[in-house]
């Protein structure tokens, strides 16, 4: 059910902004919230307004906005950051505590006792403050806690009756997918709550957690743009979304904006100083590039052959390189149709053998090919033996 019914939570403004070198101003917290409830995604956590007054103020500036997605902030397990976080009128708050032996000892330092009274306090108080605001309990650093004493805590916060999730968070980044789904599907059976997960990527594993969630039964992923966020961040939104993509292409078509993609990701990438990635998924400059000569026949043919996303329903084209020894007679055939040049396909192989051998002796360019393509339209190709350091034969 979750992988047909499930929410985005987008938190470029909140771990997007512990990404090294995040530093975004009000304004730029305005254009992202606003581009991001454009793209359509459901949620936008944003920083506790605890961290600063300014990130206080951009809270309330950005609730003023009335935008389509749902505002939330994000707040440790204290009754007077609640008091604080919901004087800025947010639609739901995403409390947290760290439940692993490692936090217990060189965080907070509380048992799991403590945490659970410390949650019971909290939470309870919360909704008799705000009976209609969006409530979250998550554990921090979920998949290091022992799974008894997590099961524990969720429990009795689930008993509660008083929150609407229960969130998951792999916070360095060490979980499997068998580990996610086996926590996330465990929870599903044993609780009431929708299930969030929140993962990061230090092993390289966020987007196939994310999904692994779903499969098990979660409700909500966080995502930022670009993957930014504490260390190696947690699942990109682009690559996130085109996960989905390839499981379900209309509802992700129906859920998203899916051509405005590659602006967020230039716009963050330019807030942060930061090159896209040239393996980005869907908006890496190499992403719809079809090289191999094999594989250029089949894209002319069909372009489902070798892309499972396809890159109109982004925003964006496809490209054939030809310029290289391992191109073939269909992609340069392709080419020439493009450029409006009449060549009999003898022609053709003939010149694609010529573009081989000059590109073993150097790297080639596509204008250089054009030309090439131009010359031999013209009857200016080769006839004779071929000079390969020259771009023109006979």
């Amino acid at each position: 059910m979750s992988l047909d019914n499930y929410a985005i939570i987008d938190s470029t403004l909140r771990e997007g902004e512990q990404f090294i070198n995040a530093d975004f101003t009000r304004d730029q917290k305005i254009r992202i919230a606003e581009a991001l409830s454009e793209f359509g995604t459901e949620y936008l956590e944003l920083t506790s307004p605890l961290a600063s007054p300014g990130c206080a103020d951009d809270v309330r500036a950005i609730v003023r906005l009335g935008l389509k997605s749902r505002i939330l902030t994000h707040i440790r397990c204290h009754r007077d950051d609640a008091a604080i976080a919901l004087d800025t009128g947010v639609d739901g708050l995403d409390v947290v505590i760290g439940t692993s032996s490692q936090l217990r000892q060189f965080s907070h330092g509380k048992s799991i006792d403590e945490i659970i009274d410390l949650a019971a306090e909290t939470l309870t108080w919360i909704r008799a403050q705000a009976p209609d605001i969006e409530l979250r309990f998550s554990t921090e650093d979920s998949f290091r806690s022992e799974e008894a004493e997590l099961l524990r805590v969720y429990l009795a916060v689930d008993k509660l009756g008083v929150v609407n999730r229960l969130g998951t968070a792999d916070t360095v980044g060490i979980a499997t997918p068998t580990q996610v789904g086996r926590l996330v599907g465990t929870l599903r059976r044993l609780t009431h709550c929708d299930i969030e997960f929140h993962g990061h990527n230090d092993s390289g594993c966020a987007i196939a957690n994310a999904f692994a969630a779903l499969e098990a039964g979660a409700t909500h992923i966080d995502t930022t743009i670009l993957g930014i966020g504490e260390r190696n961040g947690i699942p990109p939104l682009g690559g996130f979304v085109a996960r989905m993509y390839t499981y379900d292409r209309a509802a992700t078509r129906r859920k998203y904006r899916l051509d405005q993609l590659r602006a967020l990701d230039l716009m963050v990438a330019e807030m942060v100083n930061v090159d896209i990635p040239f393996n980005n998924p869907v908006t890496g400059y190499s992403a719809f590039t079809h090289k191999a000569g094999i594989h250029a026949k089949a894209i002319l043919n069909a372009p489902e052959t070798y892309e499972a996303l396809d890159p109109h329903d982004f925003g964006l084209t496809r490209y054939i390189s030809i310029a290289h020894r391992l191109t073939g007679w269909n992609a340069v055939k392709a080419r020439a149709d493009q450029l409006g040049l009449e060549l009999t396909d003898a022609r053709i192989k003939t010149l694609t053998q010529h573009i081989k051998v000059l590109a073993d002796e150097r790297a080639l360019t596509l204008d250089e090919v054009d030309n090439l393509l131009r010359q031999w339209a013209n009857g200016n190709g080769a006839h004779g033996s071929w000079q390969t350091g020259s771009l023109v034969d006979g």
